[in-house]
């Protein structure tokens, strides 16, 4: 295949190179996946204005999100088993990030630690926390992204209980895979993703396994991950998180005003309007269907960011014209890792930014810090009409 010149066809290659159990869980959402469907299907039903004869040289992309300066309003989201679609997933894909100059989020289900990450990249990295009944596990996370020198706590609200993911039942997902037939034919098809694989040591919960109380190997863990995600978390447990992190702090998975309005309230930086990619709630509205009503109820008080259903430059574009200040992708950096490691998210990125920087330019702005709803194409609704009667 050429070389892929959208995050689709990045997707098409991860497809032939991941086993399917691990990229089916990337690629999967909850229940009938309407949801996750949907994150994509109302950014495209968005449409942009096309400018002409405006001045369209000295473009730039650079912006802030939570007062940090980043090459274009863009992060790479928290993403579990990011190690299992290629071998050290969680440290190239940091890596990628850094030289691209925006943020990486590593996920406490990730399959590269904390500390491998940060031994392995130059530049602060924000680390995501879900948060468990152990509470001095809890803490002890805090502190070690503390001491990895980790610039953002991200703190996950809407995965209190796991939703159901057909796929990954059928799959039988697990880390590693077990030596079961459909397992072995999936990676026995797989070459090049078995033969990197073999080669790192890093093929379970990093952030997990050997750090968590009572955790020492896969059947516990297994056991552990399951119990240990706490449905009573509160907003009084957010205050205790920003208490014991002191540091510059995201809640992610906010989908409505009214929890937008109680987020703000809690001295967070910033929130993100998210439905775990479709994978919890289905149902659920899509993140950018509801992000102007968010960014009205708070956009004056704590910065808004969205994730969920970005597949393209135009889509962050489109975003940031809705009131978005940074935005996030996660399954385009997957696709770009498990079709070709490092190098695929670099190309991830420069997809996003090409797009991002011509679609800017189409629309009449050089800076992406002046977009705005002006951007944007508001058709009139079709009004129906009687029909004509006929003459007498």
């Amino acid at each position: 295949m050429a070389t892929p010149l959208t995050i689709a066809e990045l997707k098409e290659v991860a497809r032939r190179r991941v086993p399917k159990m691990f990229f089916d869980y990337a690629d999967s959402g909850a229940w009938t996946e309407g949801t996750y469907k949907a994150n994509e299907a109302d950014f495209a039903a968005i449409k942009l204005r096309q400018r002409v004869l405006v001045d369209m040289t000295n473009r730039s992309l650079e912006s802030t999100m939570i007062g940090e300066k980043v090459s274009m309003p863009v992060a790479l989201s928290p993403t579990g088993l990011t190690g299992m679609q290629h071998a050290d997933g969680e440290i190239l894909a940091a890596q990628a990030a850094e030289v691209a100059g925006v943020p990486f989020t590593l996920s406490t289900m990730s399959v590269c630690s904390i500390e491998d990450v940060a031994a392995h990249t130059i530049k602060p990295f924000w680390f995501q926390l879900y948060v468990m009944k152990d509470r001095e596990f809890v803490k002890s996370l805090i502190n070690r992204a503390r001491a990895a020198g980790c610039s953002a706590l991200v703190v996950t609200l809407d995965l209190q209980i796991l939703g159901q993911r057909h796929k990954d039942i059928r799959n039988g997902l697990s880390t590693p895979p077990k030596f079961i037939p459909k397992h072995i034919w999936q990676v026995a098809t797989r070459p090049r993703w078995a033969f990197e694989m073999l080669g790192t040591k890093r093929r379970s919960f990093g952030n997990i396994v050997g750090h968590a109380q009572g955790v020492g190997d896969l059947s516990s863990l297994s056991s552990w991950t399951a119990e240990q995600f706490d449905p009573r978390l509160s907003w009084d447990d957010v205050a205790w998180i920003k208490e014991q992190w002191g540091g510059k702090l995201i809640l992610k998975g906010i989908l409505d005003a009214e929890d937008a309005a109680m987020a703000a309230e809690t001295g967070a930086d910033a929130i993100i309007v998210s439905n775990h990619g479709g994978r919890q709630l289905d149902g659920a509205a899509s993140s950018i269907s509801v992000l102007p009503e968010i960014v009205k109820a708070v956009g004056d008080r704590i910065e808004v960011h969205v994730d969920g259903g970005i597949r393209s430059g135009q889509d962050v574009l489109k975003a940031l014209c809705l009131g978005a200040q940074g935005t996030y992708i996660g399954r385009p950096f997957l696709y770009g890792i498990g079709a070709y490691g490092k190098r695929g998210v670099t190309m991830a990125l420069d997809i996003i930014r090409n797009e991002l920087d011509i679609t800017m330019a189409l629309c009449g702005k050089r800076d992406i810090r002046d977009v705005g709803p002006e951007l944007l194409h508001h058709r009139l609704p079709v009004v129906a009409t009687e029909p004509a009667r006929p003459s007498q």
